[in-house]
């Protein structure tokens, strides 16, 4: 029986006291960060969590970031659970040990109030490099864990206030960019220290009794509103099947499966069927996919749904073992956000027959990676540059999708042209939205991005991740799928059309050119306004030959739209 005693008004002050503590942590971290992914690109989260490692709110930062924490939570808690006293920060990287990928350095500082463990202030920050065999630590032709960089079993950065010198010195000796690395870490404490003081000035002002009971409170508020959601879908068995075009070892198509069975105010999410590990990066940690699949789930709910462990408590999550979406040592996951992506479009396309009114088309595909790593040829100082493109969403229920903006699983910007230009070796050459790469629909899918690069530098190390090259990201519902995604080596000559995932040694002078896939139409393409496929042309989002094949449009003899006469056309 519950015996809180709840006043609604206290229980409205500390809920949005909380997503203002976490948001004023996203601003930290952004203002303080060194490096470019973490400060331009976005690619961190922030979270805060109650004693018992639960979710209590999380900002507006990457969300297959978060779904992540409750595992990595429960490592921090059984390994120190009787080692935390104040001024303690924990962090850990191991995929294998609480972790995602190498690259995002996990951060945990315990909050002490009244004498007792309170919560948990924590940051995930991306780091340009954490060491391994190519530069970015991000290559998806690794092929074991012990290529992709320096591992952190979840071990103290800080003891009481104290740094570990010995563990800094061991990243420092192990990455090429020690100043970014360290740089970031720095922005990652000082972010932990301002969730703390402001979680210390709730305690003091509530009490830390009082405030747990709001903490258990609102954690059953996300729960209860999730059950009710999920109570409105009609029970049964769900399936869906969406596909990787290789693994940057092999081009062999990797499938990723899902059953969703709704029973009640319930789900179960299993990816029985999905592709075995494979050789390549792109293997995902089993927290990765639970993140990937919570959020997924979540946008099929209301916008009021908090986000905290109370939506997670309605979804279970289940993936094979020695599967793709649950890997055993020592395999490589260096490129795992890939299928976090491909989990994210695989849940929703099923969601798609259980709410198909607030489901878009699939996306993009997640965002490309283009990584270019070497050395000054004067200085010997190193640069890494990993640019993540974010392209298109899907078409809606009820209007187009979006382009130049982040996968709806993330939140994150693409880089500035002038701040690529200004830090590294790099000449972008063209930044443009690709005509025709929509999906028709009654609502088109957004348009794909296209980034061209020129190395400047006299030699580098180029990466490359992409996908949805294969396979194009779906429609639904009659809207018809976009177009797939190319990497082009030196496009005016010597052309090469490369794979969709690679690492290469490339000369200065070399171009790279990346056409990226737009998102899926949703509905018929037949039912489409004539008044928006004229603006379409208009703004060269689509040609005469993509309004023709997919609208049946009607041009004059002079070559312009003729909106009436499509309209008799389809009629």
């Amino acid at each position: 029986m519950n015996t809180r005693k709840i006043d609604p008004v206290t229980f409205a002050v500390i809920k949005s006291g909380l997503d203002t503590i976490v948001d004023d942590m996203a601003y930290a971290v952004m203002r303080t960060a060194r490096s470019s992914i973490v400060r331009d690109v976005l690619d961190y989260s922030v979270t805060m969590c109650d004693a018992r490692g639960r979710i209590l709110s999380q900002a507006k930062t990457v969300a297959l970031h978060l779904g992540a924490v409750p595992d990595a939570m429960e490592v921090v808690l059984d390994q120190f659970a009787d080692d935390l006293v104040p001024g303690d920060v924990v962090v850990l990287n191991d995929p294998y040990e609480g972790g995602m990928h190498l690259p995002d350095i996990f951060m945990f500082k315990p909050i002490f109030a009244e004498g007792a463990l309170q919560g948990f202030s924590i940051v995930v920050a991306h780091h340009t490099d954490v060491g391994g065999r190519v530069p970015g630590s991000n290559a998806s032709d690794s092929t074991e864990i012990y290529q992709e960089g320096v591992r952190i079993a979840p071990m103290k950065l800080y003891e009481a206030g104290k740094p570990n010198k010995t563990l800094l010195k061991i990243i420092e000796k192990n990455v090429r960019l020690p100043d970014l690395v360290l740089g970031d870490l720095e922005a990652q404490y000082a972010t932990c220290n301002i969730g703390e003081r402001e979680f210390l000035k709730l305690a003091d002002r509530y009490g830390a009794g009082p405030l747990n009971d709001y903490f258990d409170e609102l954690i059953d508020y996300g729960e209860k509103l999730t059950r009710s959601a999920i109570a409105g879908w009609k029970d049964g068995d769900y399936t869906f099947e969406d596909t990787i075009d290789g693994d940057g070892i092999t081009f062999d198509p990797i499938p990723i499966k899902v059953k969703i069975t709704v029973k009640g105010d319930h789900l179960t999410v299993d990816f029985a069927g999905s592709s075995p590990q494979v050789r390549g990066a792109i293997n995902s940690t089993l927290s990765f996919v639970k993140s990937a699949t919570y959020l997924s789930v979540r946008c099929a709910l209301e916008a009021d749904v908090p986000n905290n462990a109370g939506v997670y408590r309605c979804i279970d999550v289940t993936a094979p073992e020695g599967s793709i979406l649950n890997p055993q040592m020592p395999a490589a996951v260096a490129a795992r956000a890939l299928t976090g992506y491909r989990v994210v479009d695989t849940v929703l396309g099923c969601l798609a027959q259980i709410a198909p009114a607030r489901i878009m088309a699939a996306g993009e595909g997640g965002n490309t990676v283009v990584a270019f790593g070497g050395y000054d040829a004067e200085t010997r100082e190193p640069f890494v540059l990993v640019d993540m493109i974010n392209g298109a969403w899907g078409g809606r229920s009820n209007r187009d999708g979006v382009e130049g903006v982040t996968n709806p699983s993330q939140n994150m910007s693409n880089l500035p042209i002038e701040t690529l230009e200004a830090r590294y070796p790099v000449m972008m050459e063209e930044y443009s939205l690709r005509p025709d790469s929509c999906g028709a629909g009654k609502y088109r899918g957004g348009l794909g991005l296209t980034r061209q690069y020129r190395l400047l530098a006299k030699e580098a190390m180029l990466q490359m991740r992409a996908d949805r090259y294969e396979t194009a990201p779906y429609g639904l519902f009659g809207g018809q799928p976009a177009d797939t995604s190319k990497n082009i080596l030196n496009p005016d000559h010597a052309r090469e059309e490369l794979p969709s995932k690679l690492t290469r040694q490339v000369p200065a002078g070399t171009v790279v050119r990346h056409e990226q896939a737009g998102g899926g139409g949703f509905g018929n393409p037949l039912e489409r306004d004539v008044a928006l496929i004229a603006r379409d042309l208009r703004d060269g989002k689509i040609t005469r030959r993509f309004a023709e094949a997919n609208y049946q449009a009607v041009f004059d003899s002079s070559g312009a739209f003729d909106a009436a006469a499509t309209q008799e056309a389809r009629a």
